[in-house]
């Protein structure tokens, strides 16, 4: 093929996945969310639901593999002997387009892991789904894991024998933003799904052999509901069983429905100390086997991670030795963190680290600026 009609290659990708799908290849699905109404968001609020036709999609797919094949062609013409990595990692510094860019990458780290965007593939009929899934594979046969995000109104939605035929056809994992499993906090932030969708769709999911990750928002209860949130979604999680559970804490900002409420002082926002404390009692309540993860910069206590429940008091741990600091050690701390300089406890004992945040503190405070706001504000960077 010539230059230019490689050029003309391309696939269609959405704009989020998970942290943990960072080195997977995108392939677009759906556009948008079907329910795009969740106050705490707003990755998809402007965004009207499109369903991809199965023709598009099939198409993105072949684009995929022309890619693939002309990379994997290229480390032979060019003496490297089959080495992919070697022509994936200099077809990414020096793309022909951002399809191939995505495509090298996708190589360089393996070529097996596919995720469906945007915010909810199992919309999506279930025959033609699963003919994406039987196609994806057939076509792109190195591919291991596909996983998607979903939500619990829309597996509850299906039966279990469509569960089941979404599995049998390669979808190994979906992420399903639960958020919380308290009617009131739901109804609140207008998830648009209830406690009992929650379990009846993550029950499906479990059941169908799907691997599901649950999502969690520690904090977005707000004080009105302190209690209530993390014993509620403690007994949700006991009732689905997910193999994951990931921490995701509230931190909001300007564009997000929420942020009015809070404006207003109808939503009163807890500090990251009761959401600490929330997350305690949030892992104290749990009766599950599922790995619990606190991978993202929104949590402050990065090591509260593992397998349940034989590391439960080790996190349990981790959380009273942060609380047990002193007040301003944990305010150093806390602003460490969210500037980067700390990634877990361990790095506090970092004596230049912890003097550096400590003139920080006094300049802010020399210069009459209020730490907290600054705090709140080095939060909502990492908001998407």
């Amino acid at each position: 093929m010539e230059t230019r009609e490689l050029t003309a290659l391309t696939f269609e990708m959405g704009p989020s996945r998970p942290p943990s799908e960072a080195h997977s290849l995108m392939l677009r699905i759906v556009r948008g969310c079907p329910w795009h109404r969740c106050e705490f968001c707003s990755s998809h609020r402007t965004k009207k639901l499109q369903i991809r036709s199965v023709e598009e999609i099939k198409r993105d797919i072949e684009t995929v593999r022309i890619i693939a094949d002309k990379i994997k062609e290229t480390s032979w013409s060019k003496g490297y002997g089959g080495n992919i990595r070697q022509v994936a990692a200099s077809a990414y510094e020096n793309p022909i387009s951002d399809s191939f860019r995505i495509v090298a990458l996708w190589l360089y780290f393996g070529g097996q892991n596919v995720f469906f965007q945007d915010a909810d593939a199992l919309i999506m009929r279930t025959p033609q789904l699963a003919e994406i899934l039987r196609f994806l594979r057939q076509l792109l046969p190195s591919v291991a894991r596909v996983t998607s995000y979903g939500r619990s109104k829309t597996a509850s939605m299906k039966s279990l024998g469509e569960m089941k035929e979404i599995y049998e056809a390669g979808l190994t994992r979906l992420h399903v933003g639960l958020e919380s499993g308290s009617d009131e906090v739901l109804s609140y932030v207008c998830k648009g799904v209830t406690a009992v969708e929650h379990i009846d769709g993550g029950r499906k999911v479990v059941e169908s052999g799907i691997s599901l990750c649950e999502y969690v928002m520690p904090g977005l209860g707000g004080r009105r509901w302190k209690a209530e949130h993390p014993r509620e979604t403690a007994r949700v999680l006991n009732e689905i069983n997910p193999d994951f559970i990931r921490l995701r804490s509230l931190a909001i900002r300007e564009d997000i429905p929420l942020y009015r409420k809070y404006e207003s002082g109808d939503f009163e926002l807890l500090s990251d100390d009761e959401v600490v404390e929330e997350i305690g009692e949030l892992i104290q309540g749990l009766e599950v086997t599922s790995y619990l993860a606190s991978d993202h910069i929104e949590n402050l206590l990065q090591e509260v991670d593992g397998q349940l429940p034989g590391d439960k008091e080790k996190m349990l741990g981790f959380i009273s030795r942060y609380l047990a600091m002193p007040p301003e050690e944990r305010l150093n701390f806390r602003l460490g963190r969210r500037m980067g300089y700390y990634t877990d406890l361990d790095d506090f004992s970092n004596v230049h680290k912890r003097e550096r945040i400590e003139q920080i503190i006094r300049g802010t405070r020399s210069r009459g600026e209020d730490i907290e706001e600054v705090i709140f504000n080095l939060k909502k960077r990492f908001l998407v």
